[in-house]
């Protein structure tokens, strides 16, 4: 593992030396993975205090998020610098990044009303100019159906599924690690995170994107993306499924709201995807977006530690 100190000149000639910017690399023939973690993204530009240019090719971080999302507000904690980047030696990779998690959040183009934005709204009156704010055509759960960013795969339907036996078995794990995207405690009302798990067995890799949503008081919200890959195979299989509940309909104890991997078996399913994603050689790239929408870019990804091995089990199903 290695850290770059990073130094960062923001506007009043105050130079900042940033927390150090780590990275770790692994090479699974046929796969080579690396993950870079760091900072939280800063709050206002870094450069100029009023912003980078347009043409600016060397715009900070935080002018390139509000560029590029156009959201009216970011999450409270977004992690730029957290990068998950699996490539294959023929080409074919797969990444997992903030930026491209929250593309898919709803920003105002899009007219979307929470189901239960008026129950939360009334359940948190003394909170109404902050509501105010936020029940509007803008997503403030910053709810994302993001299931990573790949570029020389085929994206075929499949039946095929994912053999969870496979991965309750006490395979020795050669590499875990796990990271946050973005998180929002949506002014103490609950939580919005996104995050990113992988493990590496002798034999496979499996990963688990997971954004998970808990309005107090009010419902829940699961969306998984499970990838699985055993080594030897030309393809990954990908389960997208998305789970929701209010809370008057969930039968089980409120202590299991604050643990995604406990209460997700009991939110009803309502929706679902399965794909077979085939590697290509890079002489002919294919790249595609959340939408499973052909386009001609290539964006980054990311993960972060841990080392209980009953944490992983619980984790990565």
């Amino acid at each position: 593992m290695s850290k770059i100190m990073t130094a960062v000149k923001v506007h009043g000639g105050i130079d900042i030396l940033r927390l150090p910017v780590n990275q770790e690399e692994h090479v699974f023939p046929p796969w080579h993975i690396k993950y870079t973690q760091s900072h939280i993204l800063h709050s206002k530009c870094s450069k100029s205090e009023n912003g980078c240019g347009d043409k600016d090719t060397d715009a900070c971080q935080f002018c390139i998020f509000s560029r590029t999302l156009e959201l009216p507000h970011m999450p409270d904690m977004v992690f730029p610098n957290n990068i998950l980047t699996l490539k294959h030696q023929d080409g074919a990779s797969m990444q997992f990044n903030a930026l491209d998690a929250l593309r898919t959040v709803s920003n105002g183009k899009i007219n979307i009303q929470l189901a239960c934005a008026e129950a939360w709204k009334e359940s948190r009156s003394e909170s109404s100019e902050y509501l105010e704010e936020k029940v509007k055509p803008f997503d403030w759960t910053f709810t994302s159906n993001y299931t990573g960013t790949i570029s020389n795969f085929e994206i075929q339907e499949t039946n095929e599924r994912i053999d969870v036996d496979k991965l309750k078995r006490r395979d020795k794990i050669l590499f875990y690690h796990d990271l946050t995207l973005f998180e929002d405690e949506l002014h103490d009302n609950g939580i919005a995170v996104c995050s990113v798990k992988i493990r590496v067995m002798p034999t496979s890799f499996f990963i688990l994107l997971r954004y998970f949503l808990r309005i107090d008081g009010v419902m829940l919200r699961i969306n998984d993306t499970r990838l699985y890959h055993e080594f030897g195979q030309d393809y990954i299989l990908r389960e997208y499924t998305s789970r929701e509940a209010r809370v008057e309909e969930i039968r089980v104890p409120p202590s299991l709201f604050v643990e995604p991997s406990e209460i997700a078996p009991h939110l009803p399913l309502t929706g679902c995807q399965y794909h077979k994603l085939i590697m290509m050689s890079s002489k002919t790239e294919l790249v595609t977006n959340n939408d499973n929408e052909l386009v001609n870019e290539i964006v980054t990804a990311s993960v972060t530690p841990r080392a209980n091995i009953s944490e992983i089990d619980n984790s990565v199903t």
